[in-house]
């Protein structure tokens, strides 16, 4: 009999991906993150264009989603100075700062987030995408091109496809094995082409994941964002990862059924963006496993999805 814990692979970036980190990180299973480090706004942005290292923001999230310390040391992991503190890293995360020290000290920005992952005790492996720094380029729907994940959102037009420069750029060596060996495979929740797509367009990625035997489930995002998805439907989000793999990658999907509070949607639309349209007959007619729950929470008044109720979903699948 194996009594080996289940692998779980979870591709993605942004904060999606350590809130569900958070509530895997509580059961007896093998976790493995893989974080797209194409980012280039803010402090993330700043580190990359004097110190050439690849985006360690979302990096830095998850390491911090699946730490095991006291709570002090990871709210010092996430300390990020004000302008009033220190004009020098004003702006910056002390975390930010400590991949950045530890990438010069181990000469290797994948090994140096190992590292760091040690004096975290962090619950998994967690990999950057790349093995190199890499730019998320968007073509839009007239033939526009944008360059720069920052920039993307901004352009006002809907986006075609997106894609990683240089081409020549290679997934992480130990990232292949993780894919091929998993259970689970899990993708999103976060922006659908600057956070999922961003990591899925990763060079080898399509053939990895059509060979893996795991269950390939994607969460599903609960409202739309502007810039990316304005008036998607579930379908729609599903269809831009199937153009963008060209295979069909996925084989279940998590969605939320419960009702968003009036007053947070009106809020939601001031920054021009809705609950998601949940086409249910749509996607079971693309082939798909639809698993509808109330994954939804409120926090401080923004829309999160519940990560103990998915996670308890998540493990469930995996066992059955």
């Amino acid at each position: 009999m194996n009594n080996s814990k289940p692998k779980i692979v979870v591709l993605g970036g942004g904060t999606g991906l350590s809130v569900i980190l958070r509530g895997l990180k509580k059961y007896s299973v093998d976790i493995t993150a893989i974080v797209t480090v194409a980012d280039d706004g803010g402090s993330t942005g700043r580190l990359r264009e004097e110190l050439g290292i690849p985006a360690v923001g979302d990096i830095r999230n998850v390491i911090g989603a699946l730490s095991d310390v006291e709570p002090l040391l990871e709210q010092l992991f996430e300390y990020r100075f004000a302008d009033s503190e220190a004009p020098g890293v004003a702006g910056h995360s002390l975390g930010n700062l400590l991949l950045a020290a530890m990438t010069d000290l181990t000469g290797d920005f994948a090994h140096g987030v190992r590292e760091m992952g040690k004096v975290l005790n962090v619950k998994g492996r967690v990999f950057p995408n790349v093995a190199g720094n890499v730019v998320l380029n968007a073509e839009l729907e007239d033939g526009t091109i944008v360059t720069g994940e920052s920039k993307i959102p901004k352009s006002g037009k809907k986006i075609k496809r997106v894609f990683l420069t240089p081409e020549s750029v290679q997934p992480v060596k130990r990232v292949k094995n993780s894919i091929l060996e998993a259970d689970l495979i899990l993708v999103g929740p976060g922006s659908l082409y600057t956070s999922i797509l961003a990591n899925l367009v990763t060079p080898t990625f399509k053939d990895l994941i059509e060979k893996s035997r795991a269950k390939k489930v994607y969460i599903c995002n609960m409202m739309t964002q502007h810039g990316e998805t304005q008036g998607y439907s579930a379908t729609d989000h599903v269809q831009a990862i199937v153009d963008h793999m060209g295979t069909k990658c996925i084989d279940t999907i998590l969605i939320n059924n419960k009702d968003i509070p009036c007053e947070l949607k009106l809020k939601y639309l001031e920054e021009e963006a809705e609950p998601v349209i949940l086409d249910i007959e749509k996607l079971k007619d693309m082939g798909l496993d639809v698993i509808q729950e109330e994954i939804v929470t409120i926090q401080n008044g923004v829309i999160r999805h519940d990560a103990e109720k998915i996670a308890t979903i998540l493990v469930e699948l995996i066992q059955k």
